[in-house]
């Protein structure tokens, strides 16, 4: 939110779907397993002609190229090493026979591929297998028993040649399991360590919150070019009959500190500071083009005049202290929500940074949350992580955050969030609690031999969920997002009943013995 330059580009703002996708296996199930297609082809996705209720890929060359194709980025390197085949199944509405080439790319290793020829007949062709102990090098043509690890994959559906077709591609599979790049390495959860539920009407609670009104740049104002003065004012912070934390900007001029500025609105800090753990806010945001809603966090030692912890604990400045922003909305298209970090090595156009969208963020409550641990930073939407943080090298550049972090909410208007609305004359962001945990409930330790032998199916589930593994299983107990157990088996361990359940994210905790395994899974 501190962010300070005139330009803001949006290239790592991208919309994200939560979904483990760009990793094998792919079923184009998501929305996210997209192939970028070059030389005059094109892919989508459809329905399957053969099963409505399967979404496959469809693939098109045009035949101005002999060599268009499909490229996929992944966000999990295949490891030929481990696995040396990679299977998919075709589908051709033709009778003719074809070729297929398939590459791997994005190695330190040379780029290497396999062909294989499709029969005639049309239709789906199954269990088409690329055996990388039989490919070539890319470009060369040399045989090689490949090996090493690749970033992308490409297919040539009858490279070499300008035949136009259409194709459908589905269930491409190296054997490995999908994995959550968003999983949590801690899970934080028992009773809150700090918390406002925002019960008592009035004012804001002092003993909790400061209002920070003393503008940071002198004779200027906020940074970025923001249009407000933050006030102490009931009218700008107020806490509604309902129990929900009102921040409400308003068109208002008002002269402070020698400055006239067009709009009012509060930026409140939080007086309680933590290192670890998990914040959790519900809120919906305010409506209206220019309006710049935040909900992040900074490190206790920044030094900033008329912070709340600066006369005591400021001692180093802006990025260097870190900030975690959790949830910013008014930095692209309504509806878009975006975390980022910035840090030392990454701070104003920070290059970490992640937005999804969401259709209704200013009309109905959503919970914003961070989950922070000593390796890393996940943020989530209602429970769903979508961006994590977690340099290779931590360093007091890339990491400032191994010390105390204070909450701040704050509504800004206009700036880098563009021009606000003439019409605009007031809105609020509204907020039902702010919850912070520390209380370790759950390590999802991905090292246990538990873990290569455990399968989960369906996952999504609506009923029950099947667990098997060639090792007996003693106990299974399911968590919330919160960490709060809400089933638990200890006999009979090979299903548990979630019929019950609301929809959403939970941790089932797998037991074998001393082992055991906390694996994600998805209620519907």
């Amino acid at each position: 939110m501190k962010i300070n330059f005139t330009q803001l580009t949006f290239t790592f703002l991208f919309v994200v779907q939560f979904s483990f996708a760009q990793q094998m296996p792919i079923d184009f199930s998501e929305t996210s397993e997209v192939f970028t297609a070059f030389g005059g082809s094109g892919f989508s996705t459809r329905t399957d002609p053969s099963n409505p209720g399967n979404t496959v890929g469809q693939f098109y060359n045009d035949g101005s190229d002999a060599w268009q194709g499909f490229t996929l980025g992944l966000s999990r390197d295949i490891d030929l090493e481990v696995q040396k085949t990679i299977s998919l199944s075709f589908y051709g509405f033709d009778p003719n026979a074809h070729t297929m080439v398939l590459k791997l790319e994005g190695s330190v290793n040379d780029d290497v591929e396999v062909t294989q020829n499709i029969p005639t007949g049309g239709g789906w062709t199954t269990g088409i297998t690329f055996d990388f102990s039989n490919a070539v090098i890319s470009g060369v043509g040399t045989p090689i028993n490949a090996s090493g690890t690749y970033s992308r994959l490409t297919l040539f559906i009858d490279g070499g040649i300008t035949t136009p077709g259409t194709y459908l591609i589905d269930d491409i599979d190296d054997s490995s399991e999908a994995t959550d790049p968003n999983a949590l390495d801690v899970i934080y959860g028992g009773d809150p360590v700090w918390e406002d539920n925002f019960d008592t009407p009035g004012a804001v609670n002092s003993t909790n919150w400061h209002h920070q009104t003393q503008v940071i740049i002198p004779g200027v104002g906020w940074a970025n070019g923001e249009e407000q003065h933050y006030t102490d004012l009931e009218e700008n912070s107020f806490v509604d009959t309902s129990g929900n934390l009102n921040i409400v900007a308003i068109r208002k001029n008002r002269s402070d500190q020698g400055l006239t500025k067009s709009f009012t609105s509060a930026r409140l800090n939080s007086k309680f500071a933590f290192t670890y753990g998990r914040v959790d806010v519900r809120a919906k945001l305010p409506k209206g083009n220019g309006t710049w809603p935040a909900i992040w966090t900074l490190g206790k030692n920044i030094y900033e005049p008329g912070a709340f912890w600066h006369s005591s604990h400021g001692t180093t400045s802006w990025p260097d202290c870190g900030e975690i922003d959790i949830m910013e909305h008014g930095l692209g298209a309504t509806n878009h929500v975006s975390s980022a970090l910035h840090t030392g090595s990454s701070s104003g156009n920070t290059e970490n940074t992640l937005g999804i969208n969401i259709s209704d963020v200013n009309s109905n409550f959503h919970v914003y949350s961070m989950n922070w641990s000593p390796d890393q930073i996940t943020f989530l939407v209602d429970g769903v992580g979508f961006y994590t943080y977690k340099p290779s090298d931590k360093n007091t550049a890339t990491w400032p955050f191994d010390e105390d972090q204070f909450i701040l909410l704050n509504v800004a208007m206009g700036g880098i969030s563009g021009a606000v609305d003439p019409g605009f004359t007031e809105s609020a962001m509204i907020v039902d609690y702010v919850r912070v945990y520390q209380e370790v409930v759950l390590s999802t330790d991905k090292d246990l031999d538990l873990d290569s032998t455990l399968k989960l199916y369906p996952n999504p589930a609506t009923d029950k969920i099947y667990i098997s593994s060639k090792k007996p299983l003693s106990a299974l107990a399911l968590y919330d997002v919160y960490g709060k157990l809400v089933l638990k088996k200890e006999n009979n361990a090979n299903s548990i009943d979630v019929s019950r359940l609301n929809s959403g994210v939970y941790f089932l905790e797998v037991s074998s013995n001393s082992e055991r395994v906390v694996k994600k899974v998805i209620i519907n």
